[in-house]
C-alpha cells in the first residue's frame, strides 16, 4: 500500500468511528422523550387514570397527544388545585363539583385559582371518559332526546361542530342539560357550564394542546375526527342520571 492509499485508509477508519460514535445520538433524536407526569401537590384531589391506553384512541387522536394532555397538562391543574386550597384545609374538603357549583362561596384569595385549574381538573376528569375506542352513535332514549332537541343526531353533530369551530382561542363545546332541555353551549378556557347551573353531558376540548401534534392549526380536521371516538353511552348515563 502506497502512502496516499494508507493516509485515505486512515481517513476512511476514522470517518467511520465517529460516525459509530454520533450514530446513538443521532438516532435517539428521532424517538420522543418519555413524558413524566406532572408532580401533584399533596392534597384532596388526585389525577384519575386514563380508562384506556395512550394509544387506544388511535388513529383519530395519537397517543403522544393523549399522553401529554393526561400526564402534564391535567396533572398541573391537579397540582395547582392542591396548592392553592392548602391555604384553606377547611374549604378543601368540599368536592370539586361544590366549588365549581358555587365560586363565590370560594375564598376570594384562591378563587380565580380554582376557576381555571378546579374547572381544568373536572372538565378533563369528564373528557377522558367521554371518549373510548370505536365510537358508535346514541341509541334508544338518549338518541330521542337528541332528535327531540336538534331534529336529528346529524344535525346536532352540524351545529356542535360548527360551535366548537369558532370558538376563539382556548375553550371547550358542550352538550348540557337544563332541566329536561339539551342545549349547545361554549366555554372559555377551562370554564365549565356546571358553574352556570347546567350538567355537562358530552364535551370537547378545543385547547391546542388537545390536536396540535397531529392536527397542527386544523382544528375542523381534529372535530372530524373526535366523532369517531365519543362514548355516547357515557352521555346517555350522564342524560339519564341528570335529568329532572
Amino acid at each position: 500500500m502506497n502512502e496516499i492509499t494508507r493516509r485515505q485508509a486512515i481517513k476512511t477508519a476514522a470517518f467511520a468511528g465517529a460516525a459509530l460514535t454520533a450514530a446513538p445520538t443521532l438516532f435517539a433524536q428521532t424517538n420522543p422523550a418519555p413524558i413524566t407526569a406532572a408532580p401533584a401537590a399533596s392534597g384532596p384531589f388526585t389525577l384519575p387514570k386514563l380508562p384506556y391506553a395512550y394509544d387506544a384512541l388511535e388513529p383519530h387522536i395519537d397517543a403522544r397527544t393523549m399522553e401529554i394532555h393526561h400526564d402534564k397538562h391535567h396533572a398541573a391543574y391537579v397540582a395547582n388545585l392542591n396548592k392553592a386550597v392548602a391555604e384553606f384545609p377547611d374549604f378543601a374538603s368540599k368536592s370539586i363539583e361544590d366549588m365549581l357549583k358555587d365560586l363565590n362561596a370560594v375564598p376570594e384569595k384562591i378563587r380565580t385559582a380554582v376557576r381555571n385549574n378546579g374547572g381544568g381538573h373536572y372538565n378533563h376528569s369528564l373528557f377522558w371518559q367521554m371518549m373510548k375506542p370505536g365510537g358508535g352513535e346514541p341509541k334508544a332514549e338518549f338518541a330521542a332526546a337528541i332528535e327531540q332537541n336538534f331534529g336529528s343526531v346529524a344535525g346536532f353533530k352540524t351545529k356542535f361542530t360548527e360551535a366548537a369551530s369558532k370558538i376563539f382561542g382556548s375553550g371547550w363545546a358542550w352538550l348540557t342539560l337544563d332541566g329536561k332541555e339539551l342545549k349547545i353551549e361554549t366555554t372559555p378556557n377551562q370554564d365549565t357550564p356546571l358553574s352556570a347551573g347546567r350538567q355537562v353531558l358530552l364535551g370537547l376540548d378545543v385547547w391546542e394542546h388537545a390536536y396540535y401534534l397531529k392536527f397542527q392549526n386544523k382544528r375542523a380536521d381534529y372535530i372530524t375526527a373526535w366523532w369517531n371516538v365519543v362514548n355516547w353511552d357515557f352521555a346517555a348515563e350522564r342524560h339519564a342520571k341528570l335529568k329532572t
